[in-house]
């Protein structure tokens, strides 16, 4: 493992030494349940408690406003469909074409439960236009789901302009910050949302846990049934340890936010120009300036991504997003912005993170040479 160079940070993150100090104490220490009135209970109540306030402290939101769950699989679910079963006259929803499939598919299921849905369309670096949104208002909306950071080619929405238009109007908007939280500063209060998706593997933190940030006021139904934890939107005993590790990888981005970013943008704009010098072909997928700054979804016209990635062992990388690029077809994504088949073909997401070093990407610039070239 120490001769691979993990480039597939929007997949999942490692769990930071600090972040793993946490959850094991815990595991083992506080194991406690936090209903129950005992010392040991109540240690592992504290915890949760203060991981609430550190994941809402990083999306500038109030820590009652925060609920734990299992990942941003669930908290799309619960934002979607729970909004849709707490209100009963409205018949219309709002998405894009370039969704995680856990909004996608959540949609695909209102269909099929006799909602409409529109889902915009996207420009060739994969942003969607506010005035899109506009047209296709109707009396009928009530909700909007566009995520903040896509997945695949990083661009990042207008999100807080989208904010405006729905809060004007009334309609409740949520946005799938799964790619964005703890890698940019992202304020609920400036993006005028009223759900937002957070998971934590995202972000250092263990898998299975996440979060989702209901603004006060927003009524959701639950869609699991039993007590009252989580104000009874996500019953059953919480997973004290995992959501302490997620408050500790939230206290953890929030200090060093911007500096981080702009470190893994120095290393994605070597890790480009080296492959660009290499591949003059390249193509670069999104508009710089507005992709995330560790993201890098590139084109080797003419070459297929898969059979690279398979002659680099030592590198890490996905040819789309990870939780669904088993066939060889264009993705969802590419095929919004309209990429042709033999660019999406050779496309590679390389995704960096905190373990990234400028060692790795001198390296992994090498490595690449070594293929192409030969």
């Amino acid at each position: 493992m120490k001769q691979i160079i993990y480039l597939d940070y929007n997949a999942t993150a490692p769990v930071l030494p600090e972040v793993r100090e946490v959850v094991d104490f815990y595991l083992v220490e506080a194991f406690g349940n936090p209903s129950c009135s005992h010392k040991v209970g109540q240690v592992a109540k504290k915890g949760l408690e203060e991981a609430r306030k550190n994941v809402a402290s990083l999306i500038e939101a109030n820590p009652q406003e925060i609920i734990f769950l299992s990942g941003g699989t669930e908290a799309n679910n619960l934002a979607i469909l729970g909004m849709t079963l707490a209100q009963e006259k409205k018949k219309h929803v709002i998405t894009s074409q370039i969704e995680h499939p856990s909004v996608l598919n959540p949609m695909i299921k209102l269909l099929e439960m006799g909602f409409d849905v529109s889902f915009l369309p996207v420009d060739s670096q994969g942003y969607v236009d506010p005035d899109e949104l506009k047209k296709a208002l109707r009396p009928d909306t009530f909700l909007v789901s566009i995520m903040l950071v896509n997945n695949e080619v990083g661009t990042i929405q207008p999100v807080a302009e989208i904010g405006h238009i729905c809060r004007e109007r009334d309609i409740v908007f949520h946005t799938d910050a799964a790619q964005a939280v703890g890698k940019l500063p992202v304020s609920v209060k400036e993006i005028n949302c009223d759900l937002m998706t957070i998971a934590g593997h995202k972000m250092y933190a263990p898998k299975g846990i996440g979060a989702l940030f209901i603004r006060e006021g927003i009524s959701l139904r639950p869609l699991m049934h039993g007590a009252s934890q989580e104000k009874g939107l996500r019953p059953g005993t919480e997973p004290v340890a995992l959501a302490c590790g997620l408050g500790k990888a939230a206290s953890i981005a929030k200090k060093d936010l911007i500096a981080e970013g702009a470190r893994e943008k120095i290393l994605r704009e070597k890790l480009y120009q080296g492959l660009k010098d290499i591949y003059p072909r390249l193509v670069l997928h999104g508009d710089p300036e507005r992709t995330i700054s560790n993201t890098l979804s590139i084109s080797f016209p003419g070459l297929s991504a898969s059979q690279i990635l398979a002659n680099l062992p030592e590198i890490c990388a996905s040819t789309g997003a990870a939780c669904h690029n088993k066939a060889q077809a264009i993705s969802h994504v590419l095929s919004a912005m309209g990429v042709s088949k033999e660019v999406a073909l050779g496309t590679m997401r390389l995704s960096l993170g905190r373990g990234t070093s400028d060692q790795d990407i001198s390296r992994a610039i090498s490595l690449f040479k070594r293929v192409l070239v030969s």
